[in-house]
């Protein structure tokens, strides 16, 4: 936790040190994310389905004084789902049908290059790291006594995506944000009491829109 901690302070040094000589705009941001998550082994009895969560929070444009440049970065509130289907092949006499939910402040700060579509509009694609910090629960217990989901303290991403700006101030963008690492673990027994402990990652495809002032 303090390696990724260390790396965003010094992302975000790096970037408001930018700001003597660039255009700056605050603003707010907010969104949905629809999350999927993936695991390291394949496990029949699992089955991990799209769920949609939200992300809100305050965040700031850099415009560089190169044109086109940019760079800007948020600090969200992160909540993302994923139903999680457990069949009663072997892990439990009866089917559940049970949603795990990741709580996170995330930190995206990506470098954006924009251009005109005209005097009233600009498209910008954008790209960089994501510094995710766990505020919900460490370890919840899906189904008592044989399933078990803990969260990381600490994560990392990519985003991905495309924007568009309108009037200078309302910008809706699109993007894919890629989870490096493992963002949890799942722990559970089957039938025959033995142990599985996969890693699971989260990914996102999330839609934002954020005012700036």
């Amino acid at each position: 936790m303090k390696k990724l901690f260390t790396l965003a302070v010094v992302a975000a040094t790096m970037m408001f040190s930018q700001t003597a000589n660039a255009q700056v705009q605050f603003g707010v941001k907010a969104g949905v994310n629809l999350s999927s998550i993936s695991m390291s082994h394949d496990e029949d009895a699992i089955d991990a389905s799209n769920r949609t969560g939200f992300f809100a929070g305050a965040t700031a444009v850099f415009q560089l004084p190169i044109v086109g440049l940019g760079v800007d970065g948020s600090i969200l509130y992160d909540q993302r789902e994923a139903k999680l289907k457990i069949s009663n092949t072997g892990i439990s006499a009866t089917p559940s049908d049970e949603s795990l939910k990741l709580q996170q402040i995330a930190v995206p700060i990506n470098i954006r290059y924009g251009f005109g579509l005209g005097s009233l509009a600009s498209a910008f694609v954008f790209a960089g790291p994501q510094f995710g910090f766990n505020v919900g629960d460490k370890k919840t217990e899906v189904v008592k006594n044989l399933v078990a989901w803990e969260t990381e303290s600490t994560n990392f991403s990519l985003n991905f995506g495309v924007g568009v700006m309108a009037l200078n101030h309302l910008q809706v963008t699109a993007n894919y944000n890629l989870a490096l690492g493992k963002t949890s673990e799942l722990s559970f027994k089957n039938a025959y009491n033995e142990a599985f402990h996969p890693e699971v990652k989260a990914s996102s495809w999330q839609i934002g829109v954020a005012y700036l002032f």
